[in-house]
């Protein structure tokens, strides 16, 4: 087989480039995915697909993806395009001068970050709570911050231990297992966000009451002339439209200080069973890149589930300002299901899409389902939130993340990215463009899941293909599923039972099959 491969480089083992310590080698999934001669996209290939001055081929890199993925040397950079990153009608220099304003505008968005915690970029993981809910100094700020060197050993056992029960509940179980209707993942975002409902933070808590007694008690114990010399200068003059955004701004940082902690104990637990991480250089990195996230994604902050999506790509890419913009691509793709309200969050409107297909594809599946109370789908949770970080290995998500990309590939997504700067604008997924309709070798350009979106109707409220994945999975399992499974718990056993098990490929190729056959049978408007 050796001899097969033109470039030497395909036959490397993919485990060697995410070493695995050698304790943890017998808890996680087996590698399935080999790089393919003639199938997967390698540096050589990847190379030869750009014209001289840049412009990418990226019919030919969708097939080569779609076929057999992308080999680990070039991962980062092949995932820059499939989330729209760049454009592959761009010239080298057009990138280039992109990446460096990129570049400039993290720097600026990680120093005002430092500006409100001075742990950010400092090799700190922050794992104790900064400030209490009210906005003053928790305890644990103030013994880090009055260490006079980086205290990198914040990321030790104790705090971790302490939370690691239910945090770990948040991240690995279904909240079936936990008889919840909703998720841990939101209580992140319930707990900050809800301050802004309740009782003003910080500064807000403080200053009226304080005015309010000064006032009074001083009118009636005070000369009255000084109280009328001090009220219209002090409050009259008050520009109350500043004092609005002062407060907002005071909330913000409340908010986002209160989820630094709550990413730190998640990082320090994030593929844990990788070498890398075992540099503490390298968790400081990815909470940096989380903290700032945060911070720029106001209406979500941080939820559980996130690291195991930014995890990656801070491997994958060196430049931590070039891995930050990836993964904000990302988010943009994913933050749907993280937005959460009192009652429920996102990703709730997907279980419901998944619960739609499996009715209109296996109409008994579906009923057996709801018998044993199960027609929330909350079992398939966990897979959509971390897409499907917890059924495979390390090498094995990555290569289902880039199918699934290069599935769903849309050209349009870079200019509908660049078009709004701000986050919470866009919708959760890309929209397809139906002027592409009239122009056939356009077509070749999309992915095959969103072409075939395109062909049977150009309207783009398709659901995304990690749905179809799951309802594969589903309809894969159906027999057992209704033959075996007596209660939810059977069904979520059953589900586990896929960890390790399952072939990317082959559940790409199942999830096809289900969009098919759901297109076919059901008329989208």
């Amino acid at each position: 087989m050796q001899c097969c491969y033109a470039n030497p480089e395909l036959y490397v083992d993919p485990d060697a480039f995410y070493e695995i310590r050698p304790e943890c080698r017998d808890d996680v999934p087996i590698t399935r995915f080999k790089p393919l001669p003639g199938r997967t996209l390698s540096a050589r290939r990847w190379q030869a697909s750009f014209s001289p001055d840049g412009h990418l081929d990226i019919i030919s890199v969708l097939k080569r993806i779609q076929r057999g993925g992308v080999h680990s040397t070039i991962k980062g950079e092949v995932w820059e395009f499939l989330l729209g990153c760049y454009d592959p009608n761009s010239t080298f220099d057009q990138r280039n001068e992109l990446r460096q304003s990129r570049r400039s505008e993290y720097e600026g968005l990680k120093n005002k970050c430092k500006e409100m915690e001075k742990s950010v970029g400092s090799g700190v993981v922050i794992t104790m709570p900064l400030i209490t809910d009210d906005g003053q100094p928790a305890e644990a700020s103030r013994n880090i911050h009055n260490k006079t060197e980086p205290p990198v050993g914040t990321e030790t056992e104790s705090p971790v231990e302490k939370t690691e029960s239910s945090v770990d509940k948040g991240e690995t179980e279904s909240p079936v297992d936990k008889g919840e209707t909703e998720d841990p993942v939101g209580k992140e975002t319930e707990s900050p966000v809800g301050k802004e409902t309740e009782s003003p933070v910080g500064k807000e808590t403080e200053d009226p009451v304080g005015k309010e007694t000064e006032s009074s008690v001083g009118k009636e114990t005070e000369s009255p002339v000084g109280k009328e010399t001090e009220d219209p200068v002090g409050k009259e003059t008050e520009d109350p439209v500043e004092d609005e955004k002062e407060a907002a701004v005071d909330r913000d940082v409340v908010q986002w200080k209160l989820s630094l902690h709550q990413i730190g104990l998640d990082v320090v637990r994030t593929d844990r069973s990788l070498v890398y991480y075992e540099d503490p250089v390298h968790r400081a990195r990815l909470w940096d890149l989380l903290a700032v996230y945060s911070w720029i994604d106001k209406d979500i902050n941080y939820c559980q589930g996130m690291s195991d999506l930014c995890s990656p790509i801070s491997i994958l890419i060196e430049n931590e300002a070039d891995a930050f913009w990836c993964f904000e691509r990302l988010m943009r793709r994913l933050r749907g299901n993280f937005k959460s309200t009192s009652t429920s969050i996102g990703v709730r409107s997907q279980l419901t899409t998944l619960s739609n297909i499996i009715k209109s594809v296996d109409p008994k599946l579906h009923q057996h389902i709801e018998e044993l109370d199960g027609g929330e789908y909350l079992f398939a949770f966990r897979m959509l939130m971390v897409l499907f970080r917890r059924e495979f290995s390390f090498v094995d998500s990555l290569y289902l993340w880039e199918l699934m990309w290069g599935m769903e590939y849309n050209p349009n997504t870079f200019s509908l990215y660049q078009s709004s700067a701000d986050i919470s604008a866009l919708p959760a997924t890309s929209s397809s463009s139906t002027s592409s309709l009239h122009h056939s070798n356009s077509l070749k350009k999309y992915g095959r899941f969103e072409k075939r979106n395109l062909q049977k109707n150009p309207n783009p409220q398709i659901p995304p293909f990690p749905v179809f994945i799951v309802a594969g999975v589903l309809e894969a399992k159906s027999k057992r599923l209704k033959k075996e499974a007596k209660g939810l718990d059977d069904v979520v056993k059953i589900l586990n039972d896929i960890t390790g098990s399952l072939d990317a490929k082959k559940a790409c190729k199942e999830a096809l099959k289900v969009h098919k056959k759901y297109l076919n049978m059901v008329k989208v408007s």
